[in-house]
């Protein structure tokens, strides 16, 4: 059992009870899905709301956005969990969840590409719109080998790693900019920007999601390619 299956059975045994719960009230997944969006909604607003009223040194808002998106990847669990013990799964079902999970990833990059824009971390900004990018393609590249025949689950970056790297490295930026400084930096002479600073602690995870995520798009097509030229 790999270091993912061990811990997604962990969280599975810990949401067990939640999940019962839920059944015997009648709470189907399509309701927990909604819930999901809504909390990524929250996410950025929190952000947008950080970016017109808070100031540039502090990444409170983003500590707690990564909580919320964090929290919220819970319920992207649970919703299917919730179908499969509840006997509730259905075609429809899970393209509703396919679907929704879209909108709240990219309702969640819309939030962190204006908090961004904001506050003039343009390069940041532009890795978050291609992290957005390569985010969508990974799905949809599986989505579309899959309505082929082909099973294109290979790759890392699928939707529970890029939502873990979003919310735990904005959590551990906000943590420090509290706990130390918000205004971080280090210089190296002769080079006019900073070679790291405290919103790097969020943005660099971002930058590797958004180079990793496009090369599992891509791995993702070559290898339906082959798959697809063996039949």
């Amino acid at each position: 059992m790999t270091l993912k299956e061990y811990g997604q059975q962990v969280v599975y045994k810990g949401i067990h009870p939640f999940i019962k719960l839920l059944i015997k009230l009648g709470i189907t997944p399509n309701i927990i899905t909604l819930i999901g969006l809504g909390l990524n909604f929250l996410a950025a607003i929190v952000l947008i709301y950080g970016a017109e009223m808070g100031v540039r040194e502090d990444h409170s808002y983003v500590g707690w956005a990564g909580a919320i998106i964090l929290f919220a990847g819970l319920f992207d669990m649970i919703d299917g969990r919730l179908a499969r013990l509840g006997n509730m799964a259905n075609d429809y079902g899970a393209l509703f969840d396919s679907v929704m999970d879209r909108y709240s990833e990219m309702i969640m990059f819309l939030g962190i590409i204006y908090y961004l824009v904001s506050y003039d971390y343009f390069m940041s900004s532009l890795f978050a719109f291609i992290a957005m990018i390569g985010s969508v393609m990974v799905s949809y590249t599986r989505a579309r080998a899959e309505g082929l025949g082909v099973n294109c689950s290979v790759g890392l970056m699928q939707r529970p790693e890029r939502i873990l790297i979003i919310g735990i490295s904005a959590i551990l930026c906000g943590v420090f900019s509290s706990l130390y400084s918000g205004n971080f930096r280090f210089m190296v002479e002769g080079i006019p920007f900073p070679l790291f600073e405290t919103i790097t602690i969020f943005t660099l995870p971002l930058t590797i999601l958004a180079v990793m995520a496009n090369i599992t798009a891509l791995r993702r097509l070559f290898h339906s390619k082959q798959e697809l030229m063996k039949e």
